[in-house]
């Protein structure tokens, strides 16, 4: 864990690439690099995020956790009217999104920062969320997943929603066991390709 996608500054030396994805009816060309995850294109569990959903509807800020190199946000902010804020301990993929969102002319209503950055700035200026949308670090471990949705399920406004996708094989069930008996009540929105998506919900 000492040098990974989840490392605030990856050794490996910084390479860029081009992919094109395919979101939402949206063709959107964007730049990885890597010791990022998902450093050569949209991994499977991402994939089944964004084809088993729909954009947001009705929301207006969106938090994009642990975004990466901008995937998840971009396709949300490129298909709708919808603010959108990335977090990510990895300051390449902060950089990444950033550059990403600039290259699709989308920096009017998409920002990124590292988890310092956005929680100071939420704290500040009282900023809630009306939905999160993650593909989970699960390999980081149960514990610090944990401290992880801990940490941000709270920014979610009354009634707000959390989407994220998670493994079958990585303990998606447990996890949505848990949130429950923490009181974030969560269902299974959809089921494929060994992936599950999951619904948190925010008690009003």
């Amino acid at each position: 864990m000492s040098d990974h996608y989840f490392s605030a500054d990856p050794a490996v030396p910084f390479e860029r690439h081009r992919v094109e994805v395919d979101v939402w009816g949206e063709r959107l060309t964007m730049t990885t690099g890597s010791g990022v995850f998902s450093h050569d294109g949209l991994d499977h569990g991402t994939a089944v995020l964004l084809r088993e959903t729909q954009p947001p509807s009705g929301a207006e800020h969106v938090l994009d956790l642990g975004c990466g190199w901008g995937v998840i946000g971009l396709a949300v902010a490129a298909t709708t009217d919808v603010r959108v804020t990335g977090v990510d301990v990895n300051e390449r993929a902060v950089l990444l999104a950033r550059e990403n969102a600039a290259a699709l002319g989308l920096t009017d209503r998409y920002e990124a920062g590292t988890p310092e950055e956005v929680l100071a700035a939420a704290a500040a200026s009282g900023t809630t969320y009306d939905e999160i949308w993650s593909n989970p670090p699960i390999r980081i471990g149960k514990q610090a997943l944990h401290e992880l949705l801990l940490t941000w399920l709270p920014l979610l406004a009354p009634g707000g929603r959390a989407v994220m996708v998670v493994g079958r094989n990585l303990g998606a069930d447990s996890l949505q066991r848990w949130l429950g008996e923490q009181g974030w009540p969560t269902m299974r929105l959809a089921s494929a390709k060994g992936f599950r998506v999951l619904e948190t919900r925010r008690p009003r």
